[in-house]
Formats: structure tokens, C-alpha cells, sequence
């Protein structure tokens, strides 16, 4: 009886010390999520509000506004909480822009875009890419490709296919066609016919593993409980691809992958496949370059890269890398250390992560 009456209340304490060492940092990434009320001055605000920090005893937090005035507090003049907080604006903004471009039959200019949000060129340009993680151009570039292989498949010819995805010249298209498809425009419209993908599906203690590879390098890397739900998903990317099972030499491939997993400390040095917007390549490389036994946030990720703003953009990116444990995405947590967000269940992110420590 004691215990269960206890853990609440550590629990409870344990966010508002967090809440409040939010405060201490007038910490902008916390706007929002809470607001904290004044007893000496009948206010509530911000977590990042400039105004003089008051004595923990006196502070009150509340999830929403609704809730502090409901206590009686009222908004304060400095950081204007009842107003739309000036980072979601700016999210609003780029948002706005996003399905502008999204929507758009050809790339709207940067002019146009900025216009739009009712910025300044430079300054849109800058806000944008803090936010997505690429520029204007580059979003729409991979906006584009995207159209491109949703008509490639349905579309009565290549050109058709390149015309109604926004490109301007068949000419520009074929010049990008391997990176953007990875495979010549024709076999991707054929569903991966005449392209040769190698796999195997092994057995390892998270569950099934599948390894498959182009001529390239592995191209994927899945876990999962089931290999008949395995193979489906890799026969769905490609259905006309020639998947060819395992060879001797495959099989090595697959159990050094399933020796990875086991034992980290053997280490995982693959020439890889991987296709992705160059923001997505980015990540992953960086990915790549965190030590086994250690862990960053998604935040400190972000800053390696030298995007700082570009959190929920590299977030976006992790959760899009297909091969497991070689782009080790499972060594990023986020910020208080939390484990969560991983493609294939979390708690083989936790078994990964725990094994990898003790190695």
C-alpha cells in the first residue's frame, strides 16, 4: 500500500523539477508544453519569459493557460503567453510554405516564397532551413522525386511520367535518375524488373533478420517477428525486382550482421546502399560516426551536423533510415534520455542500447 501511494508522488515531483530547471534556462523548447504561475505577482508565463526568476516557493505550474487563469492568475506583459508563441508562428510559416510547394505544378520562386510568410529573403531562407533541415530548392527537389516515383509506375510512358512530376526537361531528370530511383527510370516503372536485389533472413535473439543488398551495398536491414512479413515488405518495394536467396558468401554477410547484434563490440563495417534526400544522407552518415556504448539526443545529433534548429527534421530522418544497426539510429534518445521512436519496436532499441553498454 505504501508503494503504490509513493511513486505518484515521485513521479510528480520529478516533473516539476524538471519544469523547473526548465525555467532556470528560460529554455524555448519548453514553450507550451507548460506555463508557470507567480504567487507574488498573480501572473503566469513562459518557461522561456525574461523576466526576473521568482523563488521556486512561489511558483506554480499548469499545463495549459486555460488552467492558470482558471486559478486566478492573469498573462504576463512581458512574454504575452496567451499569444501565439513566436516559434509557432514561424512553424505555421514554414508549414504554410511546405504545402505551397508541395502543391505547386512547378517550384515557386524563393521570392515567392518569402513573400508569402512576409519575410525577407534571406531571412525566410535561413528560418526554412533551421526548420526542415533543407533549403527551399532542395524540398522541392525532393517534393519532386517523390511525384516522380508515385507516376512513374501508373503513367503511359517515362516522359509522361517526367512532365507531370514538375521537371521542366527530360534532360534534367535523366541526369539525377540513378540517385533519385536507384535504378534506371524504365526498371523502376516496371516494378524493380531486371533489378537484382540478394537476401537472406536469419534468426538472431530480437527476432528475425533479414539482410539484402544490391550490387551496391545491403540496401536493408530489418527486424521484425515474423520472416514471411519480412520478405513481403522488401517483394512490396520491388514486386518485379529478381530477389535471389542466399549464396554461401550471403550467408557470411548475414551472420556477421547477426554476430553485430549479439556482440557489439565485434563492430559492423558494410558498404552500404542507401538512398535518401541529402539532408537524410547527412544524418546518416553522422549516425555512423557514434560510438557503439553511447548515446546522443536528437538535439546534440542536429548540432553535429550544423543545424542546430533541424531537431524534428533529423528526428524525421532517423525514423526513415531502412538498415538497421549499420546506420545505427538506435544510439539516438531524446533529450532527457528517453528511449522511444525506433522502427522496428522499442524495446529492441533498449535491448540493443543495453548491450552495447556492457560491451
Amino acid at each position: 500500500m505504501i508503494s503504490t501511494m509513493t511513486k505518484p508522488r515521485a513521479s510528480a515531483a520529478a516533473r516539476e523539477g524538471e519544469r523547473w530547471e526548465a525555467v532556470l534556462r528560460r529554455d524555448r523548447d519548453a514553450d507550451g508544453a507548460f506555463f508557470y504561475a507567480v504567487l507574488t505577482t498573480g501572473v503566469y508565463c513562459r518557461p522561456s519569459c525574461a523576466s526576473r526568476r521568482p523563488r521556486r516557493e512561489n511558483v506554480r505550474f499548469f499545463a495549459t493557460r486555460s488552467d492558470a487563469e482558471r486559478a486566478g492568475f492573469r498573462p504576463c506583459k512581458r512574454c504575452k503567453p496567451e499569444a501565439e508563441a513566436p516559434q509557432d508562428r514561424t512553424a505555421s510559416l514554414i508549414t504554410a510554405a511546405c504545402r505551397t510547394i508541395e502543391s505547386a505544378e512547378e517550384a515557386p520562386s524563393l521570392d515567392t516564397l518569402a513573400r508569402q510568410a512576409g519575410m525577407s529573403r534571406f531571412h525566410f531562407h535561413r528560418l526554412f532551413k533551421a526548420a526542415t533541415g533543407v533549403t527551399p530548392k532542395a524540398y522541392a527537389a525532393a517534393r519532386r522525386a517523390e511525384r516522380m516515383r508515385r507516376h512513374l509506375p501508373e503513367s503511359a510512358s517515362v516522359t509522361a511520367a517526367i512532365y507531370d512530376a514538375g521537371y521542366n526537361s527530360s534532360g534534367r531528370f535523366y541526369a539525377a535518375s540513378t540517385a533519385t530511383l536507384g535504378m534506371k527510370p524504365k526498371a523502376f516503372r516496371a516494378g524493380g524488373a531486371g533489378a537484382a536485389i540478394r537476401f537472406a533472413i536469419g534468426e538472431c535473439s530480437l527476432g528475425s533478420i533479414l539482410v539484402a543488398a544490391t550490387d551496391k551495398g545491403v540496401c536493408a536491414i530489418a527486424l521484425g517477428n515474423d520472416p514471411a512479413a519480412l520478405l513481403k515488405e522488401l517483394q512490396d518495394r520491388f514486386p518485379k525486382a529478381q530477389l535471389i536467396g542466399a549464396d554461401r558468401d550471403f550467408e557470411e554477410l548475414v551472420a556477421k550482421v547477426v554476430g553485430f547484434v549479439e556482440a557489439p563490440a565485434t563492430g559492423l563495417d558494410l558498404p552500404l546502399d542507401v538512398r535518401g534526400t541529402a539532408f537524410q544522407q547527412r544524418v546518416w552518415q553522422a549516425l555512423r560516426q557514434i560510438p557503439a556504448g553511447t548515446t546522443l539526443s536528437y538535439g546534440e545529433l542536429a548540432k553535429r551536423i550544423g543545424q542546430p534548429d533541424a531537431v524534428r527534421a533529423v528526428a524525421g530522418a532517423c525514423a526513415a533510415n531502412a538498415i538497421a544497426v549499420a546506420i545505427p539510429c538506435h544510439r539516438v534518445v531524446r533529450n532527457d534520455g528517453g528511449i522511444s521512436g525506433y522502427r522496428w519496436g522499442v524495446e529492441r532499441k533498449r535491448a540493443l542500447l543495453q548491450r552495447e553498454a556492457r560491451s
